[in-house]
């Protein structure tokens, strides 16, 4: 498989590098990432837009900004979504870029530690047309290190997939389009997509050949205890019930040594897991889930709800315990009704 042999490449030039964090902050909205305003669409693709993963919110700081996520490079090395107020332009995936440069507009707004990807003087252009996110760069696109190559190609891959008209990333250099990475010279014989993965590892025992990626997000904390997620992409045993596998990895937890944290308790269990409409998958959890209050873990319910989204078709998830929709949260939410994916990841770095 091309999926398989490009994961393998990126592993054997160096390029895989694990390093551990994760987890948000959101508010008690909860929206599709896949969802802009009407219109929003047809401008991104004529370039006349001002939407993008999401219109402005009640987090943007005016009617002149918007959230838009951006990746970035957190303390420990992995590459996390961060949303920041970006300004309305003529081209919100041109922004987004933009603002993920080194010494760029985006810097101030990153959380103490974080990093921006692309390396400083990078300017770009992105044209969008069939699903597929043509990126230019300039010449400077290249003063990058090789071991973050695959931390670049990521980040850009992420963040222009991010927008519902973009499934597909090619990446260019002065107009020419590229045959691999200029630096470590990772393979591009095909366009980016999510399907390379991101903050890839690889559990003891699993052959590159034989496995199904699945991406979990998790959850760490900055030294100012605020909390933020952080998509892992961990390669499992070939596998036809993704979302079984999901749930499975979630409750086996991170790789602790890597510095992410577990989002669900140990001893919690999973009875079912199933579609049951068009656009919703239903998770059954045992009471072991709950606390001695009897309300779930909020960073938990979110997680699975991100990773099942994220793997899957679905579009929302059901969270049962025991077959019962009354499952209230840590937070004090209510997930009685179907939940869709939070428009916006991490939207507040000025709390991480």
């Amino acid at each position: 498989m091309r999926k398989v042999r490009w994961l393998q490449a990126a592993a054997m030039t160096g390029a895989i590098a694990i390093l551990g964090t994760g987890c948000s902050l959101w508010g008690t909205e909860s929206q599709s990432i896949d969802a802009p305003p009407p219109g929003t669409e047809t401008a991104m693709e004529t370039g006349t837009g001002t939407g993008g993963t999401g219109a402005a919110d009640a987090g943007a700081k005016t009617s002149q900004t918007a959230k838009m996520t951006v990746y970035a490079k957190d303390p420990k090395g992995f590459v996390v979504p961060v949303s920041l107020d970006l300004p309305k332009t003529q081209s919100v995936a041109k922004t987004t870029l933009e603002y993920m440069v080194a010494k760029g507009p985006g810097e101030s707004q990153l959380p103490a530690g974080f990093a921006s990807l692309l390396p400083e003087g990078t300017t770009l252009t992105v044209d969008i047309k069939d699903k597929l996110a043509t990126v230019n760069f300039n010449q400077a696109f290249k003063k990058y290190d090789a071991k973050e190559e695959r931390k670049i190609m990521e980040g850009i891959t992420w963040a222009m997939t991010g927008f519902s008209t973009v499934e597909q990333v090619k990446i260019k250099i002065n107009g020419q389009e590229l045959k691999e990475m200029p630096v470590a010279r990772t393979p591009l014989d095909e366009p980016l997509s999510r399907k390379i993965g991101i903050n890839l590892e690889k559990q003891e025992g699993v052959d590159y050949g034989q496995s199904t990626p699945v991406t979990l997000y998790f959850t760490n904390a900055t030294a100012q205890n605020g909390k933020y997620y952080v998509p892992v992409t961990r390669l499992v045993k070939r596998t036809d019930d993704v979302a079984k596998a999901v749930m499975d990895e979630l409750l086996k937890g991170p790789n602790t040594s890597k510095g992410l944290q577990p989002v669900l308790n140990a001893s919690a269990k999973v009875l079912d897991v199933k579609k049951t409409s068009d656009t919703v998958l239903t998770v059954n959890f045992s009471d072991q889930l709950l606390d001695e209050n009897k309300k779930a873990p909020a960073d938990g319910l979110q997680s699975v709800i991100l990773s099942l989204t994220e793997n899957t078709n679905a579009a929302k998830v059901q969270i049962t315990v025991n077959g019962s929709p009354k499952v209230e949260t840590s937070d004090s939410q209510t997930y009685s009704q179907p939940v869709s994916r939070p428009l916006h990841l991490n939207p507040n770095p000025e709390k991480l």
